[in-house]
């Protein structure tokens, strides 16, 4: 009996050792340190540090991208008086000059699909900016007016390919924040637009001893610039790259679809109204015979619509799908230009920076319906499709504009087509309320 007892007991104590041996097994498991715990503080700092970063580095690049969509562009109305005097230009080549970049706008847009869908957004990003900046500087090589004229194409060529690019790539990098992303390229595009045009006449001009020609390299630069930062900090981020790629290679847009020609109809009454007045209002103001108001009224059109932009960085998520937003910007611009055409003086610009300002509230709502209502995989060629028919609009307002001052002397018929696409946002609002359950905007 004694053996049975000491048997048991030993039994009892072997039981024990094993729980307590699978207790440690699990405690252990559960203590053990992860990968990160392994790290050493600094490396664990460094690598939160890294996380936080990205996102900020992305929304730059974003950034500086729309800026230099508009840098070389509005470079131009500022040295349109010395385009006059230097080559000779009647209204009519102004506003050829100035429908050329929303001509190449329209015509290379959809070629810049294609090359997003077989190169990938970010390279045909560098591609876009490398072009937008050789471009801008050969406008300064030739004395000409042709010369003039295929440099300008060049440039416009490389902005097109830059536009298709950029939706994508804030449908890829912020698929969660797509209104706010897009306000922050657009806050890039406006400021860059205001930098241009506030600049060359105070700054850049003395600085190139009043040669319009110095003034297009100097705009180029930054533009080139751009291409490096992005060609360099994405080469090190493969995943970033590899995310813009376009699924299924699509690129042809897809024209039967109503939305698209909505949305083109939509950005082609912004652009028009906004080309159309940087074009033709330093004509205008000199025909009033207010010279002086040149700069002022170009500045309030451009700088008004950096406030607008600043906002819309809170707003654009909720109002990207509410028509009333349109109607209110659309029925301001017609107010406006209505405006600048009956009443003088300091009015001018008043109601300059006022059509600034709804612009820019439009435009930004504008660029984010691609990614808001557009499938994702669509994005890339719904954008070409979107811009080819809104930038085709923009030009053929500008010519008609033109050619309605030459024929009729009056000033007012330059800006007259600038109204009727205030009518054309308005009637066109209610696009907003098609429904796409596969976007995600908040």
């Amino acid at each position: 009996m004694r053996g049975l007892q000491e048997g048991i007991a030993r039994d009892a104590r072997v039981e024990r050792g094993r729980l307590a041996f699978r207790r440690e097994c699990v405690i252990g498991s559960v203590h053990r340190k992860t990968p990160d715990e392994n790290q050493k503080p600094s490396a664990r700092a460094a690598r939160k540090r890294a996380i936080i970063r990205r996102p900020f580095i992305l929304l730059t690049l974003l950034w500086l991208a729309g800026a230099c969509l508009r840098f070389t562009v509005l470079a131009v109305p500022p040295v349109v008086p010395l385009l006059h005097a230097d080559l000779n230009l009647s209204e009519t080549d102004i506003g050829w000059l100035s429908s050329l970049p929303p001509m190449l706008f329209a015509i290379a847009a959809v070629p810049g699909a294609l090359l997003i869908a077989r190169f990938g957004t970010v390279p045909a990003l560098i591609v876009g900016l490398l072009l937008n900046a050789f471009g801008s500087a050969a406008r300064a090589a030739y004395p000409s007016a042709i010369s003039l004229y295929a440099a300008t194409i060049v440039m416009a060529a490389g902005v097109s390919i830059m536009q298709p690019a950029l939706p994508p790539l804030v449908r890829a990098w912020f698929p969660a924040r797509i209104g706010f992303a897009t306000a922050v390229y657009t806050n890039g595009l406006l400021i860059g637009e205001t930098l241009a045009v506030a600049l060359t006449i105070p700054l850049v001009l003395p600085l190139v001893g009043g040669s319009w020609r110095g003034n297009f390299v100097v705009w180029s630069l930054p533009v080139l610039l751009t291409a490096a930062l992005v060609a360099a900090c994405l080469s090190r981020r493969n995943g970033a790259t590899n995310a813009t790629a376009i699924a299924g290679r699509r690129w042809w847009p897809y024209w039967r679809q109503p939305l698209i020609w909505r949305l083109g109809l939509i950005l082609g009454g912004v652009n028009s109204m906004y080309f159309v007045t940087n074009a033709f209002l330093p004509d205008y103001v000199t025909a009033a015979g207010r010279a002086d108001l040149i700069g002022p009224s170009l500045t309030a059109l451009n700088f008004c619509q950096l406030p607008a932009s600043f906002v819309m960085l809170g707003l654009a998520g909720r109002l990207v799908k509410q028509p009333w937003a349109y109607r209110v910007t659309g029925g301001l611009a017609i107010l406006s230009v209505i405006g600048m055409m009956t009443m003088s003086g300091f009015w001018i610009v008043f109601w300059s920076g006022l059509l600034g300002f709804v612009t820019a509230v439009t435009l930004i709502l504008a660029l984010a319906l691609p990614s808001v209502l557009g499938a994702p995989d669509d994005v890339h060629r719904t954008s070409a499709g979107m811009f080819t028919i809104s930038y085709s609009i923009a030009m053929v307002l500008s010519v008609v504009g033109g050619w309605l001052w030459d024929m009729t002397h009056t000033p007012l018929a330059g800006l007259a087509p600038v109204a009727l696409c205030g009518f054309a946002i308005v009637l066109l609002a209610s696009t907003v309320l098609r429904a796409n359950p596969s976007s995600e905007e908040t």
